[in-house]
Parts: C-alpha cells; structure tokens; sequence
C-alpha cells in the first residue's frame, strides 16, 4: 500500500543557503537558520515561517544575497498557495464532474492513502488544484468509478509504441549511424502578457526558449523572425538558451512577444551490448556529472536507502542503470506543482507516490550519480506531426556509458510494449525525432540576466516575464509553442 503523502524535510546544501546565527534586531529570539525556515515553509507552517523572515529581514547585518534567500521563501509561500488552491469542498467538487456519486468514505480513503496530494497550511487542509485529476492516474479504484463518457485525457504520440520507433530502429540497423530520420521543422513560439498586468507605458521583459546547436540532435537552427524585431538571442553555449524581446504595456491590451524559427531534429540511437559496458572511466569532465547538484540532486539518507534497495549488490554499471531506470519508470505519472515551490524535487519524486517527467529525471540522475554513473538534464518541447498537432513540455536526460559515451534516455516515457529488445528498450539510449531541447542543464542562469525572481527557478520552457515592479507570474500571461513539419530541403 502506498504511503500517506508528506512533504519532506528540506536540507539546504547550496552556495547561497547559509546557516545564519546572527543575533536579530527585530526579536529577542536569534535570527533562524535559512534551512530551518524552508523546512517550515515544506510542511505547511506559513505563519512561523513568515514570523522568522521578518526576524531574518530585520537584521541589519544580513548581507543582500541572504536577504533575497530569505525573501524567495515568502514568495514561495505565495505560490504554493496558488498551487494548493483547493479546499475539501472544492477538490470534491471537481471530482464529482467525473464521479458524480461521490461517496464520502471514498475520498477520505483515497485522501489518507495520499493519492488526493494535500498540504496543511497553518492547520488548514488544502489540495493540490491538479490533485482530482491526478487521482484517476494513480488509483485504478477511482478510474474504475469515473463516469462512462468522462472526458480520458490523451497521451503523446510517441509515449507508447508507434511506427516511428520501428522507423528509428530500422534505420539504424540498415545505416549502422546513431542519428536518424531527420524532420524539419518550423516553430512559432509567443508569450502574452495579460492586459493591465503592468501598468500602461512601462516596459515588459521577455524570455522566451530558444535552442541551441547540438551535434546530432538538432543542427541548422534558422532563425526567422520575431515580435517586436530586434531579438536578443542569447549565445549558443548558453545552458539555457532563450531570446530576450522588451516591449511597452498599452491600457486594456495584451502584450504580445512572438519567435519563428526552423531546426532540423534527428532521432537517435545507439543499441548497447550489455557485454561491453565498462566502469566509469577517470575523467576530470565527468566529475561535474558525478556530484551532488543542490538543491535538487542531494544524496540524502532517503535517497541512498532506496538506491540499496534497488541496486543490491550488483557491481555491472549498466545492469545498474537497467534496474534504477526501471524503478524510477515505475513511479506513477502525474501531473506536476510547479517547480520553483519545491525545495528538493528528487527527494520530492521519492516520496510523492507520484512525479512527473522534470521530477523522474532528477530523481534517477541523482540516483545513478549516487552510483558513480555519471548523467545530466535535458528539457524542452515534444510536439507531433501535423495531422496530430500535439505539443507538451518534456524533461528528459543522458547518462554516460563507456564506451558509447553520452547516450539519452526518456524515463518518464520508459519501456516501450514489444517483445524486440530494441524496441522495448528505445528509450534507453534513443530519442524520437519530435521534441527540441532548450535546456542542457536546470537551474542556469537567463541571458540577460532576470533582476527579479524566476517563475520557474528549474526549467525554462514556457518562458519568463518580468518589469521593473517585478516578476510576472505565470498567472498572468499565456505561452503558445506551434509547429509545423516542413520537407527537410526546405530553407528560409
């Protein structure tokens, strides 16, 4: 039975959290440590969170970097409150518009096995807004009771086994290469600005994703045109790469920044011999992909009891990597928080009884590092021909594997259903030709940089907004990522 959903106990291991123990100037009580204030932010202790920033605050001999840590914990609050929208009532509410039947003992079942997600915020209990609809993926009880013509939500095209991986695969063996099937595509990709959201006359700053050139993923990026003109695309060894636009704000009228471009994406893949997987070699460019990466790659005491589990005694890297694959592949797709109100999304994924793509990935790429195998992030756009017209946020990675060298993998879309090893295995070292990276890495710094708080502190996908009051929440403006599959020959 899966355990009742708690949020964890944060450690704060990065740069920039400090342990504070500087007498305050506001309160008698010392100023508390930045670790122990997110930790009650994590459980849902808001008041004693926010009493301890204003302490925090106060003090004035906090330097500016520690002030803006402690300040990032109130907005955060902000935020999951925005998250956790829903009282009892209302997660009932959406249910009922699937189960109109409801019973009360179910959701309190359903509630205290944890598969409604919740946070009690000063006592209050309040659910996840996705929470209801995250229940009919986690619990076949409640899909069992959904109404006969509720609406099932649709997968990608390429989440299941389809004739592009029999496309990949053949290709592969017919060529012997590892990048394949190329398309070309076009991409039309905006960010809206609310009406009134910033005052008329001021300037509204804009980051929108762009990617970058990688070498047998995606090549001959072309850039075509952008709304207003004069984009500022940020360089290509850009981690994560975007195109910076201004624009002014008009009374009543939405502000809208818009980018076209074309990139050629290729599949990959590379069939791996058991047999040849070697040890890690020592390579000092490896090490960066070995160490802990705080906040959200940490090797906590959690994390390396389920690694024991998991892994055993097995010493075959590769062997390894199959079976923590297989156990993160096993956790329950649903769908996600936002990033930017978790303190630690591995141990989050861990613990949840349920993640998503961004929140899978992190959590085997802290798990093979734990192991000594060295892997690292990818994220972006997965989109589908015209005909489909199909397109999601993804979060995807790689994994270093002697003597193959980086090869991808896709734990979230996991094993394919075939009986062909190549097939079932796809995702372990392929990649379908349907999806644009714009990040190499989470967490990286915009170019230019944001003066104001990210929306999102981990991924850059949708976008980012901001002017000089501050951040523009994705509450108040609306992204759009369209695309068009060209002939490859096809040049603008």
């Amino acid at each position: 039975m899966r355990k009742p959903f708690s949020l964890h106990t944060a450690r704060c291991r990065a740069a920039g959290c400090l342990l504070l123990a500087l007498p305050s100037l506001y309160a008698v009580a010392a100023v508390s440590p930045l670790p122990q204030v997110i930790a009650q932010v994590d459980r849902g202790a808001f008041a004693t969170a926010d009493a301890q920033i204003d302490a925090a605050l106060h003090d004035s001999t906090l330097d500016e970097a520690a002030r803006r840590d402690y300040a990032y914990q109130r907005e955060r609050m902000r935020r999951m409150r925005l998250d956790f929208s829903l009282d009892a009532e209302g997660a009932k509410a959406q249910l009922r518009k699937q189960i109109p039947d409801l019973r009360e003992d179910e959701f309190a079942r359903w509630d205290a096995a944890g598969l409604i997600e919740h946070l009690d915020i000063d006592g209050q209990r309040r659910y996840f807004k996705r929470a209801p609809s995250n229940l009919f993926r986690l619990s076949a009880e409640a899909r069992a009771r959904r109404a006969p013509d509720a609406a099932v939500p649709k997968d990608g095209p390429y989440e299941h086994l389809h004739p592009h991986h029999q496309e990949i695969v053949a290709a592969a063996r017919a060529t012997g290469a590892t990048s394949l099937v190329p398309r070309r595509v076009e991409v039309t990709q905006s960010l809206v600005v609310k009406p009134d959201a910033v005052p008329a006359g001021e300037t509204i700053r804009a980051w929108i994703p762009y990617p970058r050139a990688i070498a047998g993923q995606q090549e001959d990026i072309t850039w075509m045109a952008s709304t207003p003109a004069g984009a500022q695309v940020a360089p290509e060894a850009t981690l994560q790469r975007t195109a910076y636009l201004e624009r002014k704000a008009v009374a009543g009228t939405p502000t809208e920044f818009q980018i076209r471009y074309a990139v050629t994406v290729y599949a990959r893949h590379i069939e791996i011999d058991p047999a040849r997987v070697q040890p890690t070699p020592e390579d000092p460019a490896l090490k960066p992909y070995l160490a802990e990466q705080a906040p959200h790659i940490v090797f906590t005491p959690a994390l390396r009891a389920f690694s024991a589990k998991v892994v055993g005694t097995e010493t075959d890297p590769y062997r390894i990597v199959q079976k923590l694959f297989d156990a993160v592949d096993a956790i329950p797709w649903a769908g996600a928080r936002e990033y930017a109100t978790i303190s630690n999304i591995s141990d989050y994924a861990l613990h949840a009884g349920h993640a998503d793509c961004g929140q899978q990935t992190l959590l085997l790429i802290a798990l093979l590092r734990l192991n000594g195998i060295p892997a690292r992030w990818q994220s972006g756009m997965v989109y589908s021909d015209d005909a489909v017209g199909y397109n999601n946020l993804h979060d995807w990675g790689a994994v270093y594997l002697a003597p193959y060298g980086w090869v991808p993998m896709d734990v979230t879309t996991g094993r394919l259903d075939s009986p062909q090893q190549a097939l079932r295995d796809f995702y372990l070292g392929g990649l379908d030709a349907y999806r644009i990276a714009f990040n190499d890495d989470y967490g990286q710094p915009l170019v230019p940089a944001k003066q104001h708080f990210r929306s999102d502190t981990v991924d850059s996908q949708r976008g980012e907004a901001e002017w000089s009051g501050g951040n523009l929440y994705f509450d108040q403006w609306n992204y759009d990522f369209q695309s068009h599959v060209v002939p490859l020959g096809a040049k603008r």
